[in-house]
This record gives C-alpha cells, structure tokens and sequence, in this order.
C-alpha cells in the first residue's frame, strides 16, 4: 500500500544479478512501503546500460527526478550501476530485505542464480553468520534454469511440473557438469520430465538443509532469491525436512524475488539519515 506519511524520503534500490536485474523504489520512513518494482532479464543486453534504462524508466513512470531519490543504492553486480551513491553487498541487503517481509526472520536463504547462500541474521536484520554452497554445485538458479531449457521448459513452468512427480530421481552429481550429464542420462532411459525436476529440486533442498544445519539456523527461515517461489522447490524442502526430522518453519513472501533490491533500497534510506546526522551535529 502507497505510503500516506508525508514524513518520508524516496530511495532506490537495483539488485544486478547474472540473469536479471531488479529494481525497487521505496517511500523510506518509520513505516517504509514499496512504491515501484521491477524486474528485466538481461539476455544478451549490456547490463550497465539496462540498469541506467531502468533507472530513468522507473523515475518517469513515478514522475521522479534523479534529484528527488535521496539514496541510489546498488547491490549484485552494481558497481556497473551509473549514479549510484553506493554499493551494499547482496547478504547484506537480501537480509534487509528478508526483514521488511517478515520482521521475526531470524535466517535468510539466498537462492540465486550461482549459489545458495544460508545467514543468520540479528534483530535489526543484521548478518552475524553465513555459509554458502560453491558456484560449481549443482544446487542453483542457474543450473535448474540450465535443465529446465534443455528439457524444453520455461523457468516458470519448472515449479508446477515439479509437482506433477511421482518417482522423482535424485542426480548424483554434485557439480553441475556431472549433474547435466545424469539429467542427459536419465532422459535417454525415459525418466519423465515431471520426476527429472523433482530429483533436482530434492538433491537442491537437501544441500539447503545441509547449510541450515551448518550454520545451526533458527525459525523463522525466509526464502528469498529467483527460487524462492518455485512451489516444486518449496514442496520439495518441506520433503526433506520431514525425512530428516527438523522442524524449521520457512517462509516464502510473494515479493521474496525483489529482496535484494528492497534490502539496498532500505540501507540506502538509513545511511541517507546518518549522514544527514552527521551534517547537522557538524553545523
């Protein structure tokens, strides 16, 4: 809901990642709402130059200035972002982000396009602790979105196959490479499309729980990240959680894909208002 505060600064946050680039702009203030969002998938673009075309877009379509946004934040790959008045690392702002969702997160997953990435957040969205998987696992954005091409799928049609399952096989391989190769191998034996997704999204949850249980994480877990609502992945977690006896409670916010632009955006207000403290206790 638009913010009727009129004690509020507009910020900007855009979350640069391998894929796509995310954008947000927010009303920051005791009670921050989210103005404009939006989300374009780079393709073959240059990505320094869609980030500065979704900037001036998201500004007319608000009837913004630059002058009006008082912090541009960037975060992902954003050090390539134009005008930016600062950089914020992504476990830093999809904390954040986790947070403006559901304000009793006490672990964020990160699921994105070259790893996942389990934290331990504090009270004031924090990050006290992470653990990650490596950017060669099998366990990614970009590895489901690579198989899901070759058997013929969309990326958005990956979750809703997935429960369509009914003797998912599980791929041995840990790397990606090794992983392809079995999903190749399992087509050539017939394996439906159904039970290939399903077999990747149990050995993905299940290196998910693994970094969960490394990392000794706490409920409530909120999933952000490309992944973080793909219903076949969010059943096959609550799967292995079951297999395995734990009892996390995750949490998956329909706007979990925008955290990291969200999360930017918020540090953007806060470190705004600090300098502005410092400026006026300077005067």
């Amino acid at each position: 809901m638009y913010n009727t505060m009129k004690n509020f600064i507009h910020t900007l946050g855009i979350d640069v990642g391998s894929n796509f680039i995310k954008l947000a702009i927010m009303d920051y203030s005791d009670n921050p709402d989210i103005l404009f969002k939006q989300t374009e998938k780079i393709r073959k673009r240059d990505p320094s130059l869609l980030a500065e075309e979704m900037v001036q877009g998201a500004l007319e379509r608000n009837g913004l200035k630059y002058e009006d946004i008082a912090y541009l934040a960037s975060t992902g790959e954003g050090d390539m972002v134009k005008r930016k008045r600062g950089h914020f690392y992504g476990m830093t702002t999809h904390a954040r982000g986790a947070h403006f969702f559901y304000p009793d997160v006490k672990t964020v997953v990160d699921m994105g396009a070259l790893y996942v990435r389990a934290i331990r957040v504090s009270e004031d969205a924090r990050v006290q602790e992470y653990k990650m998987t490596g950017q060669c696992a099998s366990g990614s954005g970009q590895f489901v979105e690579n198989i899901s091409r070759y058997l013929g799928l969309s990326i958005e049609e990956v979750g809703e196959v997935s429960l369509k399952a009914d003797k998912p096989e599980v791929s041995s391989g840990i790397c990606a490479v090794l992983a392809e190769t079995d999903v190749i191998n399992m087509v050539s034996r017939g394996i439906t499309t159904p039970n290939i997704i399903k077999g990747i999204h149990l050995s993905i949850a299940g290196r998910i729980i693994k970094l969960l249980s490394s990392l000794k994480a706490e409920s409530p877990i909120v999933l952000t990240g490309g992944m973080a609502l793909n219903a076949g992945m969010l059943q096959a977690i609550e799967e292995q959680l079951a297999e395995t006896g734990k009892k996390f409670i995750i949490k998956a916010h329909p706007d979990s894909g925008y955290a990291g632009a969200i999360g930017a955006a918020l540090w953007g207000g806060f470190r705004h208002l600090k300098i502005k403290e410092k400026e006026a206790m300077a005067i």
